[in-house]
């Protein structure tokens, strides 16, 4: 059976000065109705540092180098998780890390009165799917960062993305998940 994809959305609108306390706070909620005590909580930031639009998970990723131990996070600008490796990278994390319970961060192409929000779904994304890629479905709970409108040539969006915006996005949904730890406390 596929899995279902984003059946509930919440959308954060950056420009609102409580945005990622709230994402944080709902994060928080659905990774405790899930019960992760049991679980290894991963940060899977996808992206890569080659183009404006797409570099958002791996900026993230690399905000949330000294998360809390008990998250792991993979992808960063250094160590990018993106279209010629995810597929390892998926392999390595259900072979090497127990029970592993995935937060896929993703860049997005949306309508334009959406660019600048952050979604946030209990359900996995598909990356790539903006450009037209085909890769695989990834993600227990899934953040995305609409970073720019989508349309017919979505790679030269892309490349031609406002930085200001990614690094707004990247700033509010790292703390968003460092909100969520906090939210958590001991769990």
């Amino acid at each position: 059976m596929k899995p279902v994809l984003n059946p509930n959305i919440f959308y954060y609108n950056t420009a609102l000065s409580d945005a990622s306390k709230d994402l944080g706070r709902e994060l928080a909620a659905i990774l405790s109705e899930n019960c992760i005590s049991d679980k290894t909580p991963v940060i899977l930031c996808i992206g890569t540092d080659r183009a404006t639009g797409d570099c958002l998970g791996p900026l993230v990723g690399e905000k949330l180098n000294f998360i809390d131990d008990r998250f792991i996070v993979i992808g960063s600008l250094s160590a990018p998780v993106h279209a010629l490796n995810i597929r390892r990278v998926i392999q390595d994390i259900y072979e090497n890390i127990p029970n592993p319970y995935i937060i896929a961060v993703d860049a997005a192409l949306g309508v334009s009165n959406h660019v600048g929000f952050i979604t946030l779904s209990d359900s996995p994304l598909a990356p790539g799917k903006g450009v037209n890629k085909k890769l695989p479905i990834i993600g227990d709970v899934s953040i995305t960062g609409i970073v720019n409108v989508s349309g017919a040539n979505s790679h030269n969006l892309l490349q031609s993305t406002r930085l200001s915006v990614v690094m707004k996005l990247s700033d509010c949904i790292a703390d968003a998940i460092k909100y969520s730890v906090d939210y958590l406390g001991d769990f």
